[in-house]
């Protein structure tokens, strides 16, 4: 990223977590899966932000996978999860980070993890389906 002379560390923050976010949301929006339909989302209030997709199963399940990334007072927590319904399915460890930089490094790890498991996920749960 390139910055102008005088942008401030705030400012180059924010810039680097809507970076981070726009992956995130570029990861999920490039999953698909032929049998099932797929919603992208992303939510913001003014301590966190919520970026994945939602498929939805012939069966009319939802299945959910997400991160997200908020601010605890002068802390970051990074979350992934994926879950069908009220079910978990996964649970990432809520990450607790001091800077922002470690925040959104984690962001990008958790978005990584959470889409490399969609295909897999998807076709267990349209198999059982079948089944």
């Amino acid at each position: 990223m390139f910055y102008a002379r005088g942008v401030d560390s705030e400012s180059r923050a924010a810039a680097g977590l809507l970076g981070a976010l726009c992956r995130a949301g570029e990861g999920f929006a490039g999953l698909r899966h032929s049998q099932v339909r797929r919603e992208v989302f992303s939510r913001f209030d003014p301590a966190r932000a919520t970026t994945g997709a939602v498929f939805t199963l012939p069966d009319g399940r939802e299945v959910r996978f997400a991160v997200a990334i908020g601010v605890v007072g002068e802390v970051f927590r990074v979350e992934g999860e994926i879950s069908v319904e009220e079910r978990v399915l996964l649970d990432l460890p809520s990450v607790v980070a001091a800077g922002i930089g470690e925040a959104l490094a984690t962001l990008d790890r958790y978005a990584d993890e959470v889409c490399s498991r969609v295909p897999w996920i998807i076709d267990e749960l349209v198999d059982e389906l079948s089944a």
